[in-house]
């Protein structure tokens, strides 16, 4: 609503609200922020469907990934199968308490993800975690 101060009457004083603008501008802003980590994966990888679980985080984990051709990823970074627990025994040597999530991509064949858990375990990794996709 504008008002004038004049007595002549035939001007109006136009002010932008930018308020609502503001509104919406923090709304974008909270969504980029929330959604913004979980842009991290760089490998493309469908994942199965599970119920959601939670568990609580200390450090930032180290992401080892399967991807559809049974591939082997530490962070991104390509590995033979024979150089991981070589991999995985420095990682552990540098922090005893590594976490490591494993990311499969659901057309692989179960003897891949298999062989790569069993290098994870003789690597003495003991804290994993298998990421899956919400239903």
């Amino acid at each position: 609503m504008a008002f004038s101060t004049q007595g002549d009457g035939g001007d109006v004083l136009s002010e932008i609200n930018i308020t609502p603008l503001v509104d919406v501008m923090l709304v974008l802003l909270v969504a980029f922020i929330v959604t913004a980590p979980l842009m991290t994966n760089a490998i493309k990888v469908n994942l199965p469907k599970t119920a959601a679980t939670h568990a609580p985080e200390l450090k930032k984990p180290v992401s080892v990934t399967v991807d559809a051709k049974s591939q082997v990823y530490i962070d991104r970074r390509e590995i033979t199968p024979e150089a991981l627990e070589a991999e995985l025994a420095a990682l552990r040597k540098d922090n005893p308490e590594l976490t490591l999530h494993l990311q499969a991509d659901q057309e692989v064949p179960y003897r891949a993800v298999a062989r790569v858990m069993a290098v994870i375990e003789r690597a003495g990794v003991t804290r994993l975690a298998v990421i899956t996709a919400n239903q």
